[in-house]
């Protein structure tokens, strides 16, 4: 009897173009079908079943931890500054009374929230990411994923946050931006384990042929993307874990989330 293939998400920026490339050229050979959203909606379908496994905000594991587990081997993290999660203000912090935020977004706005801790308890506004129309109504925007490098010619009144290197400059500690998830009914092959494991390295391998083949991104310098890739991205979830459990226990502190589940792994 055939197995049915596994629907795997996995978001569409760049930051898993490095993975996507194997994961489109091997995956249905290893059990999985291939599936590419926004974090958000990847977060949504893996909730509603409608996905096996994917690669979902971590704010968005957390609430739901008791329903997966993750794979120990991927993550996409960052240690400092990384450039594609932007917060971007015309006002001092404690005087911002609208945020206006990334529509594809979730783990940017907790860790937005515990950043700053708003004394002046600003509105959240939901926005396509458009810097324009976004700061129309509203004294700050946040941008995340590729939308953040095709912002150029900001007027000298925007200040700009990397959110990544404030949390960096307040925690010492990486940042975990989206976790491999599995829904707890679910349950992996040793070699689609192994093959997980494998797209991290054979992706890092392919950095220019990613960028290359890249479109979406194709009025960007290309030494600026493969810095972005090589130098600012990394997908082990391993080496980042107590940057994702510290997340986790300020997203609880911060009332982010209700429960504060334990981590489990495949």
């Amino acid at each position: 009897m055939v197995q049915p293939l596994l629907r795997f998400g996995i978001h569409n920026f760049l930051n898993a173009a490095p993975l996507l490339l194997p994961l489109k050229e091997e995956g249905s050979n290893m059990g999985f079908q291939i599936f590419t959203d926004s974090p958000a909606s990847l977060a949504d379908r893996l909730k509603s079943s409608d996905l096996d496994l994917a690669m979902i905000p971590s704010v968005e594991y957390f609430k739901s931890a008791d329903t997966y587990r993750l794979v120990p081997s991927l993550c996409i993290a960052s240690r400092g500054k990384v450039g594609t999660v932007l917060f971007l203000t015309k006002k001092p912090i404690n005087e911002i009374r609208s945020i206006a935020v990334d529509n594809r977004s979730r783990t940017s706005v907790a860790l937005l929230k515990i950043l700053f801790s708003f004394s002046s308890d600003p509105t959240i506004h939901t926005f396509p990411p458009d810097l324009e129309s976004m700061l129309v109504d509203h004294s700050a925007a946040l941008i995340i994923g590729d939308a953040a490098f095709k912002l150029s010619d900001l007027d000298s009144s925007i200040t700009v946050y990397d959110l990544s290197e404030e949390w960096f400059r307040q925690t010492g500690k990486t940042f975990v931006h989206a976790v491999l998830a599995v829904r707890k009914d679910i349950f992996l092959t040793e070699l689609q384990k192994k093959f997980i494991e494998r797209i991290k390295t054979e992706g890092r391998g392919r950095i220019k042929e990613v960028v290359q083949g890249y479109k979406i991104l194709s009025n960007v310098d290309t030494k600026v993307l493969e810095d972005y890739l090589e130098k600012k991205i990394r997908y082990d979830l391993d080496a980042s874990e107590d940057g994702l459990v510290h997340f986790r226990n300020l997203c609880y502190q911060h009332g982010v989330i209700l429960k504060k589940y334990s981590i489990e792994f495949i």
